[in-house]
C-alpha cells in the first residue's frame, strides 16, 4: 500500500513539474525580416535602437495586440511589430545571379530540384471590448495631423508649380438602380 501511495506522489510531484515548466514564459528565436527599431513601449514611442534585416531576437512572451517583446543579442529588452518578426527559415538570404545561373545549368542536366519558398503567416486579432473600453484619443497626433494640412491656395500653388492645369472631364454616369427584390413591388 505505501508503494503505491509513494509511486502516487511520485507521479504527482512529476504533473505538478511539469505544469509548471510550461506555465513559464514561452521564449523563441526570430529573425528580423526587414530593418525596423526597437520600441521602448508599443507603438509610436521612442525608439532605442535600429535592427538591421536578419539579425535574430529572442522573442519574448509579452505581446500587446501586434507588438511583441523581444530581447536582442546585445540584450536590449524593446517591443517590435509583429510583422517584421518570421521564423529563421523565412528570412532566407536572397540569392546572388551566379547561384541562379547555375541551378538553371545544374536543371538541363539532370532532374530539376523543386524550389522550395519559406512563407511566414501573421495573426493579429481584432479589438476586443476591454481595447474599446480603454481606448483613449491620441489629440497630440490629431493636432500634428491638422499641422500639415495644406489650404486651398497652397494646393493650387503647388500643382503651378509641378506644371498641372486644370482639365475638364465629364461626369460619371448614374449608376443603375438595384433591382427590387420582390417583383411585384411597384417602383
Amino acid at each position: 500500500m505505501s508503494t503505491q501511495l509513494g509511486r502516487a506522489a511520485v507521479a504527482l510531484a512529476w504533473l505538478m513539474a511539469c505544469g509548471v515548466v510550461l506555465a513559464q514564459p514561452q521564449e523563441e528565436t526570430v529573425v528580423v525580416k526587414q530593418a525596423t527599431e526597437l520600441r521602448e513601449q508599443p507603438g509610436a514611442s521612442r525608439s532605442l535602437a535600429a535592427l538591421q534585416a536578419d539579425s535574430s531576437v529572442t522573442r519574448m512572451a509579452d505581446r500587446q495586440g501586434p507588438w511583441v517583446r523581444v530581447r536582442t543579442t546585445a540584450g536590449l529588452v524593446g517591443w517590435v511589430h509583429l510583422f517584421d518578426l518570421g521564423t529563421p527559415g523565412s528570412a532566407a538570404a536572397s540569392s546572388g545571379g551566379a547561384s541562379g545561373l547555375l541551378r538553371g545549368v545544374t536543371g538541363l542536366f539532370g532532374k530539376p530540384s523543386p524550389t522550395t519558398v519559406s512563407t511566414s503567416a501573421v495573426g493579429i486579432r481584432g479589438l476586443g471590448a476591454q481595447d474599446l473600453a480603454q481606448a483613449q484619443p491620441d489629440t497630440a497626433a490629431v493636432t500634428r495631423m491638422e499641422a500639415l494640412r495644406a489650404t486651398e491656395p497652397q494646393a493650387r500653388q503647388f500643382a503651378r508649380d509641378a506644371g498641372l492645369a486644370p482639365q475638364s472631364v465629364d461626369p460619371l454616369p448614374a449608376p443603375p438602380r438595384p433591382a427590387s427584390a420582390n417583383p411585384g413591388a411597384q417602383q
